[in-house]
């Protein structure tokens, strides 16, 4: 079993298509499909069930692709760890981010990071938060940008960013806006809302709150996107529970931002760092740049 074959396994299995893996990879298609056969041939199993339209892991491809996907981390480490005792900062820094981490600028940090480390490759995520922790602990992330998380979900380090307190954002002439600023718990029943996607983090951060404050809500557009989200309150088709940074985007301008009562929900941002003794030269880096636009 090669690194190669590992690695063209891994791109299929991202792309769920030959096709688009080669071009990704940058090799034949046909290469591509006779390295994946012959890691098949040695393992003694199929790795994917494919038919005319689709290609799918096999129950032993999926146990394959957490493995493969920690051996080839392991792989960039060994290799980044060896160009930085000899001075230099190359290879691949993957760095997965929330949408709208408070705290820290990704992109201010990427192009600081770039400058100073030109021929580091940077890629850039944007998922989820139990995507984030899966690909940090499992090596497909060198670190992560995300909302805070319970102690049980990870066991590795959380250095914090920002917290702030959230609020619920409606339109001028939302009855919420006359009777500001701020409401009770009681006020949101029966409200549509609007919010992002159960895995982001300011979902996660409002679920828990309205849970525990009994408020049982209903979520009647679900987005992706902060923008989207800023769009649909101000026509009026529902109010959102948002981190207070929300308010000062532009796009929120004339929206009413409203203080909930007792317990109001607050928002964490952390890095997710790996387990101690596996974060690249790379992550590192980027983190040392982190510490220093930290105030204090």
């Amino acid at each position: 079993m090669e690194l190669r074959q590992l690695e063209h396994f891994v791109a299929v299995a991202g792309e769920r298509h030959f096709t688009r893996a080669a071009e990704r990879l940058a090799v034949s298609q046909s290469g591509l499909s006779a390295s994946v056969r012959a890691l098949e041939h040695e393992l003694g199993t199929p790795l994917f069930s494919r038919t005319t339209r689709t290609v799918r892991l096999t129950e032993a491809g999926q146990a394959l692709l957490v493995e493969a996907e920690r051996t080839l981390a392991g792989a960039r480490a060994a290799r980044d760890a060896v160009d930085a005792v000899r001075g230099l900062l190359r290879g691949t820094l993957t760095l997965g981010v929330e949408q709208c981490v408070a705290g820290v600028s990704p992109a201010r940090l990427l192009a600081a990071f770039h400058r100073k480390h030109p021929h580091m490759e940077i890629r850039l995520r944007q998922e989820g938060t139990s995507s984030l922790l899966e690909g940090v602990a499992g090596g497909r992330l060198d670190l992560a940008f995300a909302a805070t998380v319970s102690p049980p979900e990870w066991r590795g380090e959380l250095l914090p960013l920002a917290r702030e307190e959230m609020v619920v954002l409606c339109g001028p002439d939302h009855r919420m806006a006359r009777e500001g600023p701020r409401v009770a718990w009681a006020a949101l029943r029966g409200e549509p809302f609007i919010d992002f996607h159960p895995d982001w983090g300011p979902r996660r951060a409002a679920d828990e709150a309205c849970a525990a404050a009994g408020v049982r809500r209903t979520v009647a557009l679900e987005v992706n996107d902060v923008h989207s989200l800023l769009e649909l309150v101000h026509e009026g088709l529902g109010i959102a529970v948002v981190p207070r940074h929300f308010t000062r985007k532009p796009e929120a301008a004339g929206l009413v931002a409203v203080e909930l009562g007792a317990h109001a929900p607050a928002y964490e941002s952390v890095v997710v760092l790996p387990p101690a003794g596996a974060m690249s030269p790379g992550a590192r880096a980027l983190l040392a740049l982190v510490r220093e636009a930290l105030p204090g």
